[in-house]
């Protein structure tokens, strides 16, 4: 994948040695071979029409949009929690926690309660969309903007007010979805599972370029959230206004964690499990290490499941099931390791 300014600024000082920067360059070549593979595996692979043909390529062109899709879910999820960890100086709790998935699961419940099945409807198309996103990044810009500039500006208690909101809207959503009939029930279920057949490509050409500007954005302060990993009281001393940077960098998360959920539904622990394996492979606080190894991770985890029941089990639809039970264990197992949150 495109990772070549990555490469071209990961230097050695990166790095506690040389043992550990050979295993950084080893992992990224891997990787990018693993993701050109199976990319090439998804797109070709398994096409009933002869090489060459029109109806080939028009099979190739519908499935480079789940590629695409694929990509920008995983740039998303992976560069927001790996800069949400930094400025909550805890990486167990991920974007999710701040309630977008609650509020993403109220929007479409609360347009099936009251439009009944037609509301599924409503809750597609570019305006829908956008309405979806503007929405959750003002409840997170609210949220950051109230409590980092009250007498209570405190990372902390930021993020317990982001679980009982979340708690509250997902209790508000369970009351609905109690009130509807069965079948209206089944369409907001599929609705609500996270999966990359929810995209439609209508949404990519404004999704696509929204993700890689604010990726970019990220990438280039990446040297900024190198500082702000070491806390309050050194990135201030170090000349940074560190609740300024804060709010920027909360923003920037919520901009993409927004951009996903609305895109293909909740993948609560997609980004946890790509940040913790690319904390472990890289072995550094370099965010311009991490974030490249994190995106590839995510990546090629998509896209192989993605491969494997689509052309095996011929189970499309059960990519994030599998995705999520892996990063849930994967979660527990941090959890019981650590014995903290």
């Amino acid at each position: 994948m495109a990772n070549s300014p990555a490469i071209d600024t990961v230097t050695t000082s990166n790095f506690v040695d040389t043992k550990h920067r050979r295993r950084w360059w080893v992992s990224m070549i891997v990787l990018i071979v693993a993701a050109i593979a199976l990319t090439i595996g998804t797109i070709v692979y398994g096409n009933p029409m002869p090489f060459g043909s029109d109806g080939f390529w028009k099979i190739a062109e519908s499935r480079v949009t789940s590629v695409l899709v694929i990509a920008v879910v995983a740039l998303a999820h992976s560069f927001a929690t790996v800069a949400f960890h930094t400025v909550t100086a805890n990486r167990i709790v991920t974007p999710s926690i701040l309630g977008f998935e609650a509020l993403y699961g109220l929007i479409n419940t609360a347009a099936v309660f009251i439009f009944g099945a037609a509301g599924a409807a409503l809750t597609r198309g570019i305006v829908s969309y956008f309405f979806q996103v503007i929405v959750m990044v003002a409840f997170a810009t609210l949220l950051y903007s109230w409590l980092l500039g009250s007498k209570f500006a405190n990372v902390h208690t930021m993020l317990l007010v982001g679980v009982v909101i979340g708690a509250g809207l997902a209790s508000l959503t369970t009351f609905m979805q109690r009130m509807l009939d069965p079948n209206e029930f089944d369409i907001l279920t599929a609705r609500l599972m996270g999966n990359i057949s929810n995209a439609s490509t209508e949404y990519l050409p404004y999704a696509i370029p929204i993700v890689v500007i604010v990726g970019i954005w990220l990438w280039a302060n990446a040297r900024r959230l190198d500082t702000l990993s070491l806390g309050s009281a050194v990135s201030t001393n170090l000349g940074l206004n560190h609740r300024h940077e804060l709010i920027k960098v909360l923003v920037a998360v919520s901009i993409l964690m927004a951009m996903t959920t609305s895109l293909v539904g909740p993948m609560t622990f997609l980004g946890f499990l790509v940040a913790t394996m690319a904390y472990s492979i890289a072995d550094t606080y370099s965010h311009r290490a991490i974030f490249p190894i994190a995106f590839l991770l995510g990546y090629v985890l998509l896209t192989g499941a993605y491969f494997v029941l689509r052309h095996i089990f011929y189970a499309q639809g059960a990519v994030t099931i599998i995705v999520e039970l892996i990063g849930g264990l994967v979660f527990l197992i941090v959890i019981m390791r650590k014995g903290r949150l």
